[in-house]
């Protein structure tokens, strides 16, 4: 588990293996289910979280009830940051399991404090913070501007073979589009 921790700091920002052995003192690894719930809007959350394995996602219900998909995490990646899906501790997106899986979590003071005292720790947390930022303005900017064959092929370079391991309806929410036209545009594709 180590080794994959490594990687996954390692993929945003390399850092010493000193600076990783504290993040790594830090972590906690839960194993969850299809299903499962790790965040919900309004709820207490202080974690942060590295996906192992699986597959995740960050939505919101809308008032008529439909889940609308803001970003998936596949495995060896960084769940956005606490500080990005907190307000005043507590949860503004819901984050769900879409595969079974496995995570690894730290206590998101904890890891402030880490920040504050370890220049190479600071480096890596804003780098993480930078990935983020850039995924949201590249996700924007193509739902934006690009047409549905477009998108579709936004999502695949992004996110390869996910198609084929979670629920189409939410991939055509985190599209913009719905569950007919995404159906279509995979066919012409």
């Amino acid at each position: 588990m180590r080794r994959k921790i490594s990687s996954i700091i390692n993929a945003v920002a390399p850092i010493s293996e000193k600076a990783q052995a504290k993040i790594i003192d830090l972590i906690r690894y839960e194993i969850v289910k299809k299903g499962d719930l790790l965040a919900e809007v309004g709820q207490w959350n202080n974690l942060e979280y590295f996906v192992m394995e699986g597959i995740f996602k960050t939505y919101l219900d809308t008032p008529e009830g439909e889940s609308v998909s803001i970003s998936f995490f596949m495995p060896e990646s960084i769940i956005s940051p606490s500080t990005t899906r907190n307000n005043a501790g507590k949860s503004i997106i819901n984050i769900k399991a879409l595969s079974n899986g496995e995570i690894a979590t730290m206590d998101a003071m904890a890891f402030e404090k880490l920040m504050i005292e370890d220049v190479e720790i600071r480096e890596f947390g804003n780098a993480v913070l930078r990935s983020e930022l850039m995924a949201k303005v590249q996700k924007e900017i193509a739902l934006a501007s690009l047409k549905g064959k477009d998108k579709l092929h936004f999502l695949r370079k992004n996110y390869p073979n996910i198609e084929n391991c979670i629920p189409h309806s939410d991939i055509a929410s985190y599209l913009g589009i719905t569950p007919i036209s995404l159906s279509r545009l995979r066919t012409e594709s």
